[in-house]
């Protein structure tokens, strides 16, 4: 833990570590190590790393765009902005959908490669800066990106006041740690919690206390999925953590199961198994679409 220790947050009841790392601290992370240093080879939201699996990155943006699809309707020419986007291949996958996309991200490797796709994209620390994009948005969706905030509640906070247009959607998507899969095989085979990473990740949510923090923040939780329960692997015997092959080919066994389904017109059970395990709060990610509550 580094000289950190894991306490409930006293306000909204998700866990985080403690003392929370200074903003400095966090800002010199995302500007020095998280695409370049040690931590990149952990890093899904690598150029290299979603180039290489393309096809399941897709399917995961396909779920995000039919469920706001589900609930706002036809997001053709409607308005999108992904806060932390890093290398933009969401903003890419939503404009090939007709969708009008921008992007907020820290990183000056994220930021320009999305300008040299034609995406408008800005350079800007999203915790302690407010950009004034003439507009609001459709659809905000915040991407393996709460885990790392300082103040996660703030955030949502001023996506609510600032971004979110009244009739759009909110989407966050969170790792799902402390799922009963993962604490049975932390147990079993001793690998020491090895999902708690800061200065990384500073936040730990599952389904219960991100749609509290959800709540409390001003929004309306109206759907939440779960990714497939990769830890299930670990249960079958095969102990990925800390070995990098096996973990890869847990994972292209996921691909391959997802791929087999959606590719044989059997999306909408893949939809319908990920709401379930949501239900029960297994499953690798939660994803959560929340509204504006109404007053």
């Amino acid at each position: 833990m580094n000289g950190y220790k894991l306490v409930e947050d006293p306000e909204f009841n998700y866990l985080r570590v403690d003392p929370v790392p200074s903003y400095e601290q966090v800002e010199q992370f995302y500007l020095n190590e998280f695409y370049s240093g040690e931590y990149k080879k952990f890093n899904d939201s690598d150029l290299a790393v979603q180039e290489k699996d393309k096809e399941f990155f897709l399917l995961r943006w396909r779920f995000i765009y039919e469920q706001c699809h589900k609930y706002i309707g036809d997001l053709k020419g409607r308005t999108l902005l992904d806060i932390g986007c890093g290398y933009c291949q969401a903003l890419l996958y939503f404009r090939e959908q007709g969708m009008q996309v921008s992007g907020m991200e820290p990183s000056a490797e994220g930021c320009a490669y999305g300008i040299s796709q034609g995406l408008s994209v800005i350079q800007l620390g999203f915790e302690n800066h407010i950009h004034d994009f003439g507009e609001k948005f459709d659809v905000v969706t915040l991407l393996n990106v709460l885990e790392h905030l300082r103040e996660p509640a703030e955030v949502l906070k001023r996506i609510l006041k600032h971004y979110l247009s009244p009739n759009g959607m909110l989407v966050v998507e969170v790792p799902n740690e402390f799922n009963e899969f993962q604490v049975v095989a932390d147990r079993e085979y001793q690998l020491d919690q090895w999902w708690i990473c800061p200065p990384g990740h500073i936040n730990y949510f599952n389904v219960n206390s991100l749609k509290n923090l959800f709540e409390l923040c001003g929004f309306e939780v109206v759907h939440i999925e779960s990714s497939f329960p990769l830890e299930m692997f670990l249960l079958f015997g095969d102990v990925y953590v800390g070995k990098d092959a096996l973990g890869k080919i847990c994972h292209q066994k996921r691909v391959k199961f997802e791929q087999t389904l959606a590719q044989n017109g059997r999306f909408e059970v893949l939809q319908k198994l990920y709401q379930s395990l949501g239900e029960l709060g297994l499953g690798r990610q939660i994803t959560m679409y929340a509204i504006p509550k109404k007053s």
